[in-house]
């Protein structure tokens, strides 16, 4: 069976020693990729002039036992986040935007995000941790709780290590740990490092693997049908728990909020 690998890749490896047939198949699933997960063994022989038994020769050519077993490996790649081709261009993006938000918060229960929420408002100091796409949403997640408290800070730090913030994490630290699907190696070792820290893990359903060494894990949807990750619902997650907090705060929230605005104003950093 082929390794976890790109149809496509597999195809541009072995198309020096294919058939002048299969070449054929091997040139139109190279111009038509989404053909590899919506058509059959059969339609796939319509379109190029050979047959089912060519096309079955094909696939296993590549490594696979047939073409069904390509379009599993296709879709398996798409659910653990490499961008591939499983929907056509007319796929319907607010619905399926709307799809990953209706799933998601279904999923989240109220009692635990108003703890959480409460968490994030009382506690010391609030740390998050995000690596690749997820170091923006936890910048994001970082820029909007300085509106309302103090004592939020941002990891990793560009060109430094971990260890030593990892060390000065305080007793009633709360730490937000955001990982989604192509993860870094690093982020279990974080995990294993944060042990009876009280963590909040926020995570596509990938990361329910870790559900057992944090305090909390709240799953986002990220979607399947598009060849890239949708990032919609961890963010409007952080959008909640953001006002969530403030209405927690209350008054400090809005005299911190009001502070900031002023130095808005005498640092003129902002249009009028």
């Amino acid at each position: 069976m082929a390794t976890k690998q790109d149809v496509l890749s597999l195809i541009e490896q072995t198309y020096p020693t294919l058939s002048p047939s299969a070449r054929s198949i091997a040139n139109y699933l190279q111009q038509n990729p989404l053909a590899i997960v919506s058509q059959t063994s059969a339609e796939i022989a319509e379109k190029t002039h050979t047959s089912k038994a060519t096309v079955s020769r094909f696939f296993r050519q590549l490594g696979y036992d047939s073409q069904q077993g390509a379009k599993q490996a296709q879709l398996a790649l798409r659910e653990s986040g490499v961008p591939v081709f499983t929907q056509g261009s007319s796929l319907d993006q607010t619905a399926q935007e709307l799809k990953n938000l209706s799933l998601t918060f279904e999923g989240l229960r109220p009692e635990l995000l108003n703890d959480i929420s409460e968490q994030l408002a009382q506690a010391s100091r609030v740390t998050l941790i995000g690596f690749r796409n997820a170091y923006p949403l936890a910048l994001h997640f970082r820029q909007q709780l300085q509106q309302v408290r103090h004592s939020v800070r941002l990891l990793p730090q560009p060109g430094q290590t971990l260890g030593e913030d990892l060390h000065d994490i305080l007793e009633d630290e709360v730490i937000v740990l955001l990982g989604f699907r192509r993860r870094t190696r690093q982020f279990k070792q974080i995990v294993t490092a944060l042990k009876g820290r009280n963590t909040v893990l926020i995570t596509d359903p990938t990361g329910q693997v870790y559900n057992q060494q944090v305090s909390h894990v709240l799953v986002c949807h990220l979607g399947n049908e598009s060849p890239f990750d949708s990032y919609a619902a961890p963010m409007s997650l952080i959008s909640m728990l953001c006002n969530r907090v403030f209405g927690v705060l209350g008054e400090s929230a809005n005299r911190q909020t009001q502070a900031i605005s002023h130095l808005y104003e005498v640092l003129d950093e902002l249009e009028p």
